[in-house]
């Protein structure tokens, strides 16, 4: 299985990569800073510098095609303002979703946050505009009949180690998910296609990861 992870380079998308690479997958990471390439490669991953700022859609759909999955793993991150909650939040995420329906890639994983809206409303100027940049890129992406989607929404994200047991669900109230579970959960998700069409929300929990994946599917 080959995927493609746009915002290679961050946290939870080095963790899907070793993941991905040490079951016998191939995972392609979308990074801007060519100096993170040894990471990835690190990772097990294959590294391509491709700014989806700046990038055309052709441009990403080549990147794409052949690949059997899209996963957005990207985000402005905590230092920036509001104009790049929608650069980066927002527009590169449907950029990745216009490319992998050019591209005829499916499968299309995004990672939001939970509380995404777009219509948020909050006392933090800058947090709000995340949430709603990242609930106008769910809007997006549900939209698509061309692809099978599912956004995953995680609570508060932690570096402590994995557990590798959470609760996954619709909805699962406020709590925190290590970054180690979450790249599990994203790794699980694309092995499972009955979870397509579903938005989910992410904490830590008692069920074991594989054992989530597979029940909001029937078991498929």
């Amino acid at each position: 299985m080959r995927t493609v992870i746009a915002g290679g380079h961050g946290k939870i998308a080095l963790r899907l990569e070793r993941l991905l690479a040490g079951r016998g997958d191939s995972a392609v990471g979308l990074i801007r800073n060519p100096a993170q390439a040894d990471d990835l490669r690190a990772a097990g991953a294959e590294p391509v510098v491709l700014d989806l700022e700046s990038a055309t859609v052709e441009q990403v759909a080549a990147v794409l095609e052949g690949a059997d999955a899209a996963v957005f793993a990207a985000g402005a991150g905590p230092g920036s303002g509001t104009a790049r909650k929608q650069t980066v939040d927002h527009q590169a995420a449907v950029l990745l979703a216009d490319a992998a329906e050019r591209a005829g890639v499916r499968r299309y994983v995004i990672v939001s946050s939970m509380g995404a809206d777009a219509q948020a409303a909050g006392s933090d100027p800058v947090f709000t505009a995340y949430l709603r940049a990242k609930g106008l890129a769910d809007d997006a992406v549900r939209s698509r009949a061309d692809l099978d989607w599912t956004v995953l929404r995680p609570g508060a994200l932690t570096d402590e180690p994995g557990t590798g047991r959470v609760r996954l669900a619709p909805s699962t109230g406020r709590g925190s998910v290590p970054r180690d579970d979450v790249a599990a959960v994203l790794a699980e998700l694309l092995t499972v296609p009955g979870t397509a069409g579903l938005t989910l929300e992410l904490v830590s929990g008692d069920t074991e990861i594989g054992e989530a994946v597979r029940g909001l599917s029937g078991g498929a």
